[in-house]
């Protein structure tokens, strides 16, 4: 039978497109489910500020009357103009091992940048920085990160076969924690502090964190303003990360360092993955994720994800990286954790990736945006 598809348009079609995976991957036992409600608002135009300067359509393919792939097709408007772009982006790219189905959803999507005059194709990448990206090209038999995609070694054939090229590529560490720090760490980063006058804050008031969370997006925005695929982060995009995040983030985690003006240049965090709390939940919030959900926040966890590290441009090279590491190792050594997730990383970040060369570390996944003329 030949493969039929649909544009999401109701509620149940996209339960269906939001679950497809999740029946793809069942007997995975690398694959982590995202939050399902958390998908349902990032696709809501009434829930998700980005919808501001982005547009989509959502597909699903069928065969015998049965789910077999989907897609979103992903119009980023702040991002052509930011960057001098005519692309249109997928994400969410999943599907049987079936060319004719991968071929059919990809169509679709090319179809759609084409009726708009784009005349390129790039993904998988979501909505801005803060959204899921990157193929996954290496690393497959690599328990998933809660923050990323999984997908089977076959999609690789199927961008060949789409005549999708690299573009770019993300790498990842997991970083093994010490039982203790060099004690020549702590000197190096407390000269630093005392010679630049810096503040180093740690939390224990959500309020407080909100405030300088908001100051922090600043420098997130300025910090990662010349990275691949990245568009500015508006208020609203701000203000609906830091309502999501402030009330669940374990502050044992977070801190930021200030200028002697008490400016935010530097900010760091950290969160307990919750990666096998949604495998178990399959995703879903009742009638048990949300308890495993919390657990996975609240209590002992061995591996943390580090969601983000930002440092002003201008400071960059000054050793804060340091500091904000130094900072937050004592709890997590006190707390028993083991390893720490850097999540994806551009290849091309090298101040990033020399944050860890003094770890004992291996990389474990690469993941990859392609790119196409269309």
């Amino acid at each position: 039978m030949s493969v039929i598809i649909r544009e999401v348009i109701s509620k149940k079609d996209l339960k269906k497109w939001i679950e497809f995976p999740n029946s793809l991957y069942k007997n995975n036992e690398y694959y982590v489910p995202f939050l399902a409600s958390d998908e349902e608002e990032t696709f809501s135009p009434t829930k998700n500020p980005a919808y501001d300067f982005c547009e989509t359509k959502l597909f699903l393919a069928y065969k015998d009357n049965k789910p077999v792939g989907r897609i979103a097709g992903l119009i980023n408007h702040a991002y052509n103009k930011k960057w001098g772009k005519n692309a249109i982006r997928f994400t969410r790219f999943d599907f049987i091992d079936d060319h004719e189905v991968s071929r059919a959803l990809f169509d679709k999507v090319v179809a759609w940048g084409k009726e708009n005059g784009l005349t390129e194709i790039m993904g998988p990448i979501g909505f801005t920085d803060m959204d899921h990206e990157g193929m996954l090209v290496d690393g497959f038999e690599e328990f998933n990160l809660s923050i990323t995609f999984y997908n089977h070694p076959y999609y690789l054939d199927h961008m060949d076969r789409l005549g999708l090229k690299k573009d770019i590529d993300w790498i990842e560490y997991r970083i093994n924690v010490p039982e203790k720090l060099d004690p020549r760490f702590k000197r190096i980063t407390d000269h630093l502090i005392s010679k630049n006058g810096y503040e180093v804050v740690t939390y224990t008031s959500r309020k407080v964190l909100y405030k300088d969370a908001s100051e922090a997006f600043k420098i997130i925005d300025i910090a990662f303003s010349k990275l691949y695929g990245t568009v500015p982060l508006t208020p609203g995009v701000i203000k609906h990360a830091l309502d999501g995040y402030v009330p669940v983030v374990n502050l044992d985690y977070v801190c930021s360092i200030k200028d002697k003006d008490g400016n935010i240049i530097g900010f760091g965090v950290l969160v307990p993955s919750i990666a096998k709390a949604l495998k178990k939940s399959d995703g879903k919030m009742l009638p048990f994720g949300i308890f495993r959900l919390l657990k996975a926040l609240k209590g002992k966890n061995d591996t943390l994800e580090m969601f983000f590290v930002a440092v002003k441009p201008e400071y960059q090279m000054l050793g804060l990286p340091a500091i904000l590491i130094n900072t937050l190792a004592p709890k997590i050594i006190e707390n028993g954790v083991k390893y720490c997730e850097t999540g994806p990383m551009l290849e091309t970040n090298t101040a990033i990736h020399g944050m860890w060369k003094h770890f004992d570390k291996r990389q474990h996944r690469r993941r990859r945006c392609y790119i196409k003329s269309i």
